[in-house]
């Protein structure tokens, strides 16, 4: 975690304006004002997840504007969808104003004005992801944030961000955070591709949004021996038949994604000094390998050595 910023520290002559100076430049936003002066409050963080970024803040009443001049003159590198966490949320742009609730999603765009912000103790997260992971035009983009909650998959997003938020220490450092980006850039593109058709449900559209959400459940429970695709179908609520058509329609084989996930994490893991200290069948068992050699092979297949080969190769590197 990068923590950018925690006013706790700080002399309270000096936190208005530091969290003012943070938050500009962090947010897009162009002026920023808090409800307080004498008793200023507030946090920033951030994580990496491979090219995917999680930002969270949480302060005492804060508004952020950014103007029509800024927003004319914005260039689009990365799409933000944000979470609102504790507190209620206001957010206007040209097209309405909203109340944002705990738990409700929105599409942070810099392309446009807006007025954002809360009154008392509040927060938000939001995931950043660069727009050329997401293969979707901005206009796509813009349309969809107007009308996210018609996407079938806002409320696995909300969900999906706040959990990532609560872990995000752990889940940052650990090998799989590269691989769970990739996955959360999945399922941002599902949510507005979802929004986007207009509750048109197109069936092309009803299938990527099943294929996001299993890319995101695979992420999640690569520690399961019995993961495959009984689990997965079941979990959300699907047939196996409506599973394997999903992923035939998308060139997508469930079996070969869990895999290589799978040695991808073990490949990281055994590089660190807590994977060294692991014997192969253990960390072979922690990725949900039920069989050592059957790992090993595999292993070998995919990288072109055996794991105990790769793990002293990793101990030798400089770090």
């Amino acid at each position: 975690m990068a923590l950018l910023l925690d006013t706790a520290p700080l002399d309270a002559g000096d936190r208005l304006e530091a969290f003012r100076a943070a938050m500009l430049e962090a947010s897009g936003s162009t002026r920023v004002e808090l409800d307080t002066v004498e008793s200023v409050q507030g946090q920033m963080a951030l994580w990496s997840f491979g090219r995917a970024r999680v930002f969270t803040a949480a302060s005492t009443g804060i508004s952020m504007y950014r103007d029509a001049r800024a927003a004319r003159g914005a260039s689009t590198e990365a799409v933000a969808v944000a979470v609102q966490g504790e507190g209620a949320g206001r957010h206007a742009t040209a097209t309405g104003q909203r109340l944002v609730r705990t738990g409700e999603v929105m599409v942070v765009d810099i392309t446009r004005p807006f007025d954002f912000g809360w009154v008392g103790r509040g927060s938000s997260t939001s995931i950043q992801v660069p727009i050329a992971d997401l293969g979707l035009p901005v206009d796509a983009v813009q349309r969809a944030a107007d009308r996210l909650e018609t996407s079938p998959l806002y409320a696995m997003v909300s969900r999906h961000l706040m959990e990532l938020t609560r872990h995000a220490d752990n889940l940052s450092a650990s090998p799989m955070a590269a691989a769970l980006g990739e996955a959360t850039a999945h399922l941002v593109r599902a949510l507005l591709s979802g929004a986007d058709t207009a509750g048109s449900r197109a069936p092309e559209v009803v299938e990527e949004t099943l294929i996001s959400q299993v890319r995101v459940y695979v992420h999640q429970h690569l520690h399961d021996p019995a993961l495959g695709p009984d689990t997965v179908a079941g979990s959300l609520a699907v047939s196996r038949r409506q599973l394997f058509r999903a992923c035939q329609r998308a060139g997508f084989s469930l079996e070969q994604y869990v895999i290589a996930r799978r040695l991808e994490a073990a490949k990281a893991d055994l590089a660190t000094p807590a994977g060294r200290a692991r014997t192969i069948a253990a960390s072979a068992h922690r990725w949900g390998f039920k069989d050592p050699t059957h790992f090993s092979r595999r292993f070998k297949a995919a990288y072109g050595m055996l794991p105990r080969d790769w793990r002293r190769l990793a101990a030798e590197q400089p770090r």
